[in-house]
């Protein structure tokens, strides 16, 4: 009796390569220019340039132009895509292996201390302290902050909190970073390329984290204009927040 033969699952293909692996797993962390990933995982540029590209045509990593430098580029990893790969993949094995997520478990002994940075604090940095807060139930302690705070919070940054999941910013304005250099944070996460570059040393060893999100203030026209950005920006966080809880209970309770 002879059986079908299937194809290898795109992801299997993709990430059985050892240093791909790599690659994938510095990028579950963090978003990094590819100097950054030749340094972490110790190969050539060039190696690393061409797995990643390998990575991109697959749909498993994307990339933006740096916002501080646009000769640069920081590589993400899209973990949605991610997921639904690896449930694919084992569905074609096994249909008994179809993945269900589990539950986020959360109850750290001690809540984890969260900083999000960015320059001005009143877009990117402002919408992921409301929405960890939101989505932690109050078991994070978070902040967020500016190299060069706003005098007030972005109207749409007030809109999409208030009418995507009714978060009221009501008298909240931008914070200065600088204003944090006696605080301690066990996690320091910056969303701007910018901010990046010029955030302070929080001693204590923080986890540092990227997100390289470009900044939605930067659109123009009208609000109706405008707003649809500040979505998209809201969801990208939000997605992103949804995989950083799990790692905040794991890392906590080391």
């Amino acid at each position: 009796m002879t059986s079908t033969r299937q194809a290898v699952p795109e992801f299997v293909h993709l990430a059985a390569h050892p240093l791909r692996w790599q690659l994938l797993t510095e990028l579950s962390d963090s978003d990094y220019r590819v100097r950054e990933l030749v340094a972490r995982v110790g190969e050539p540029q060039n190696l690393v340039s061409y797995h990643l590209r390998l990575l991109r045509d697959g749909g498993l990593v994307t990339s933006t132009r740096s916002s501080h430098d646009g000769r640069d580029s920081y590589y993400h990893l899209d973990l949605d895509r991610s997921a639904e790969m690896i449930a694919g993949a084992g569905t074609v094995l096994h249909p008994a292996l179809r993945m269900t997520p589990a539950p986020t478990a959360f109850e750290p002994s001690t809540p984890p201390t969260v900083l999000f940075v960015c320059t001005g604090n009143s877009a990117r940095s402002a919408i992921a302290e409301e929405l960890l807060r939101l989505r932690a139930g109050g078991r994070v302690q978070v902040l967020s902050a500016g190299s060069k705070p706003k005098p007030a919070m972005h109207p749409d940054t007030v809109r999409v909190l208030r009418e995507e999941f009714g978060i009221d910013l009501s008298g909240r304005l931008p914070r200065r970073l600088d204003t944090l250099a006696d605080h301690r944070f066990d996690v320091v996460i910056t969303l701007c390329d910018k901010a990046r570059e010029v955030c302070p040393d929080f001693g204590d060893d923080p986890r540092w984290i990227h997100w390289s999100i470009p900044d939605p203030a930067t659109s123009r026209g009208s609000s109706e204009d405008t707003y649809p950005a500040f979505q998209a920006t809201a969801a990208e966080i939000d997605t992103r927040i949804r995989y950083l809880l799990p790692t905040l209970t794991e890392r906590t309770a080391q």
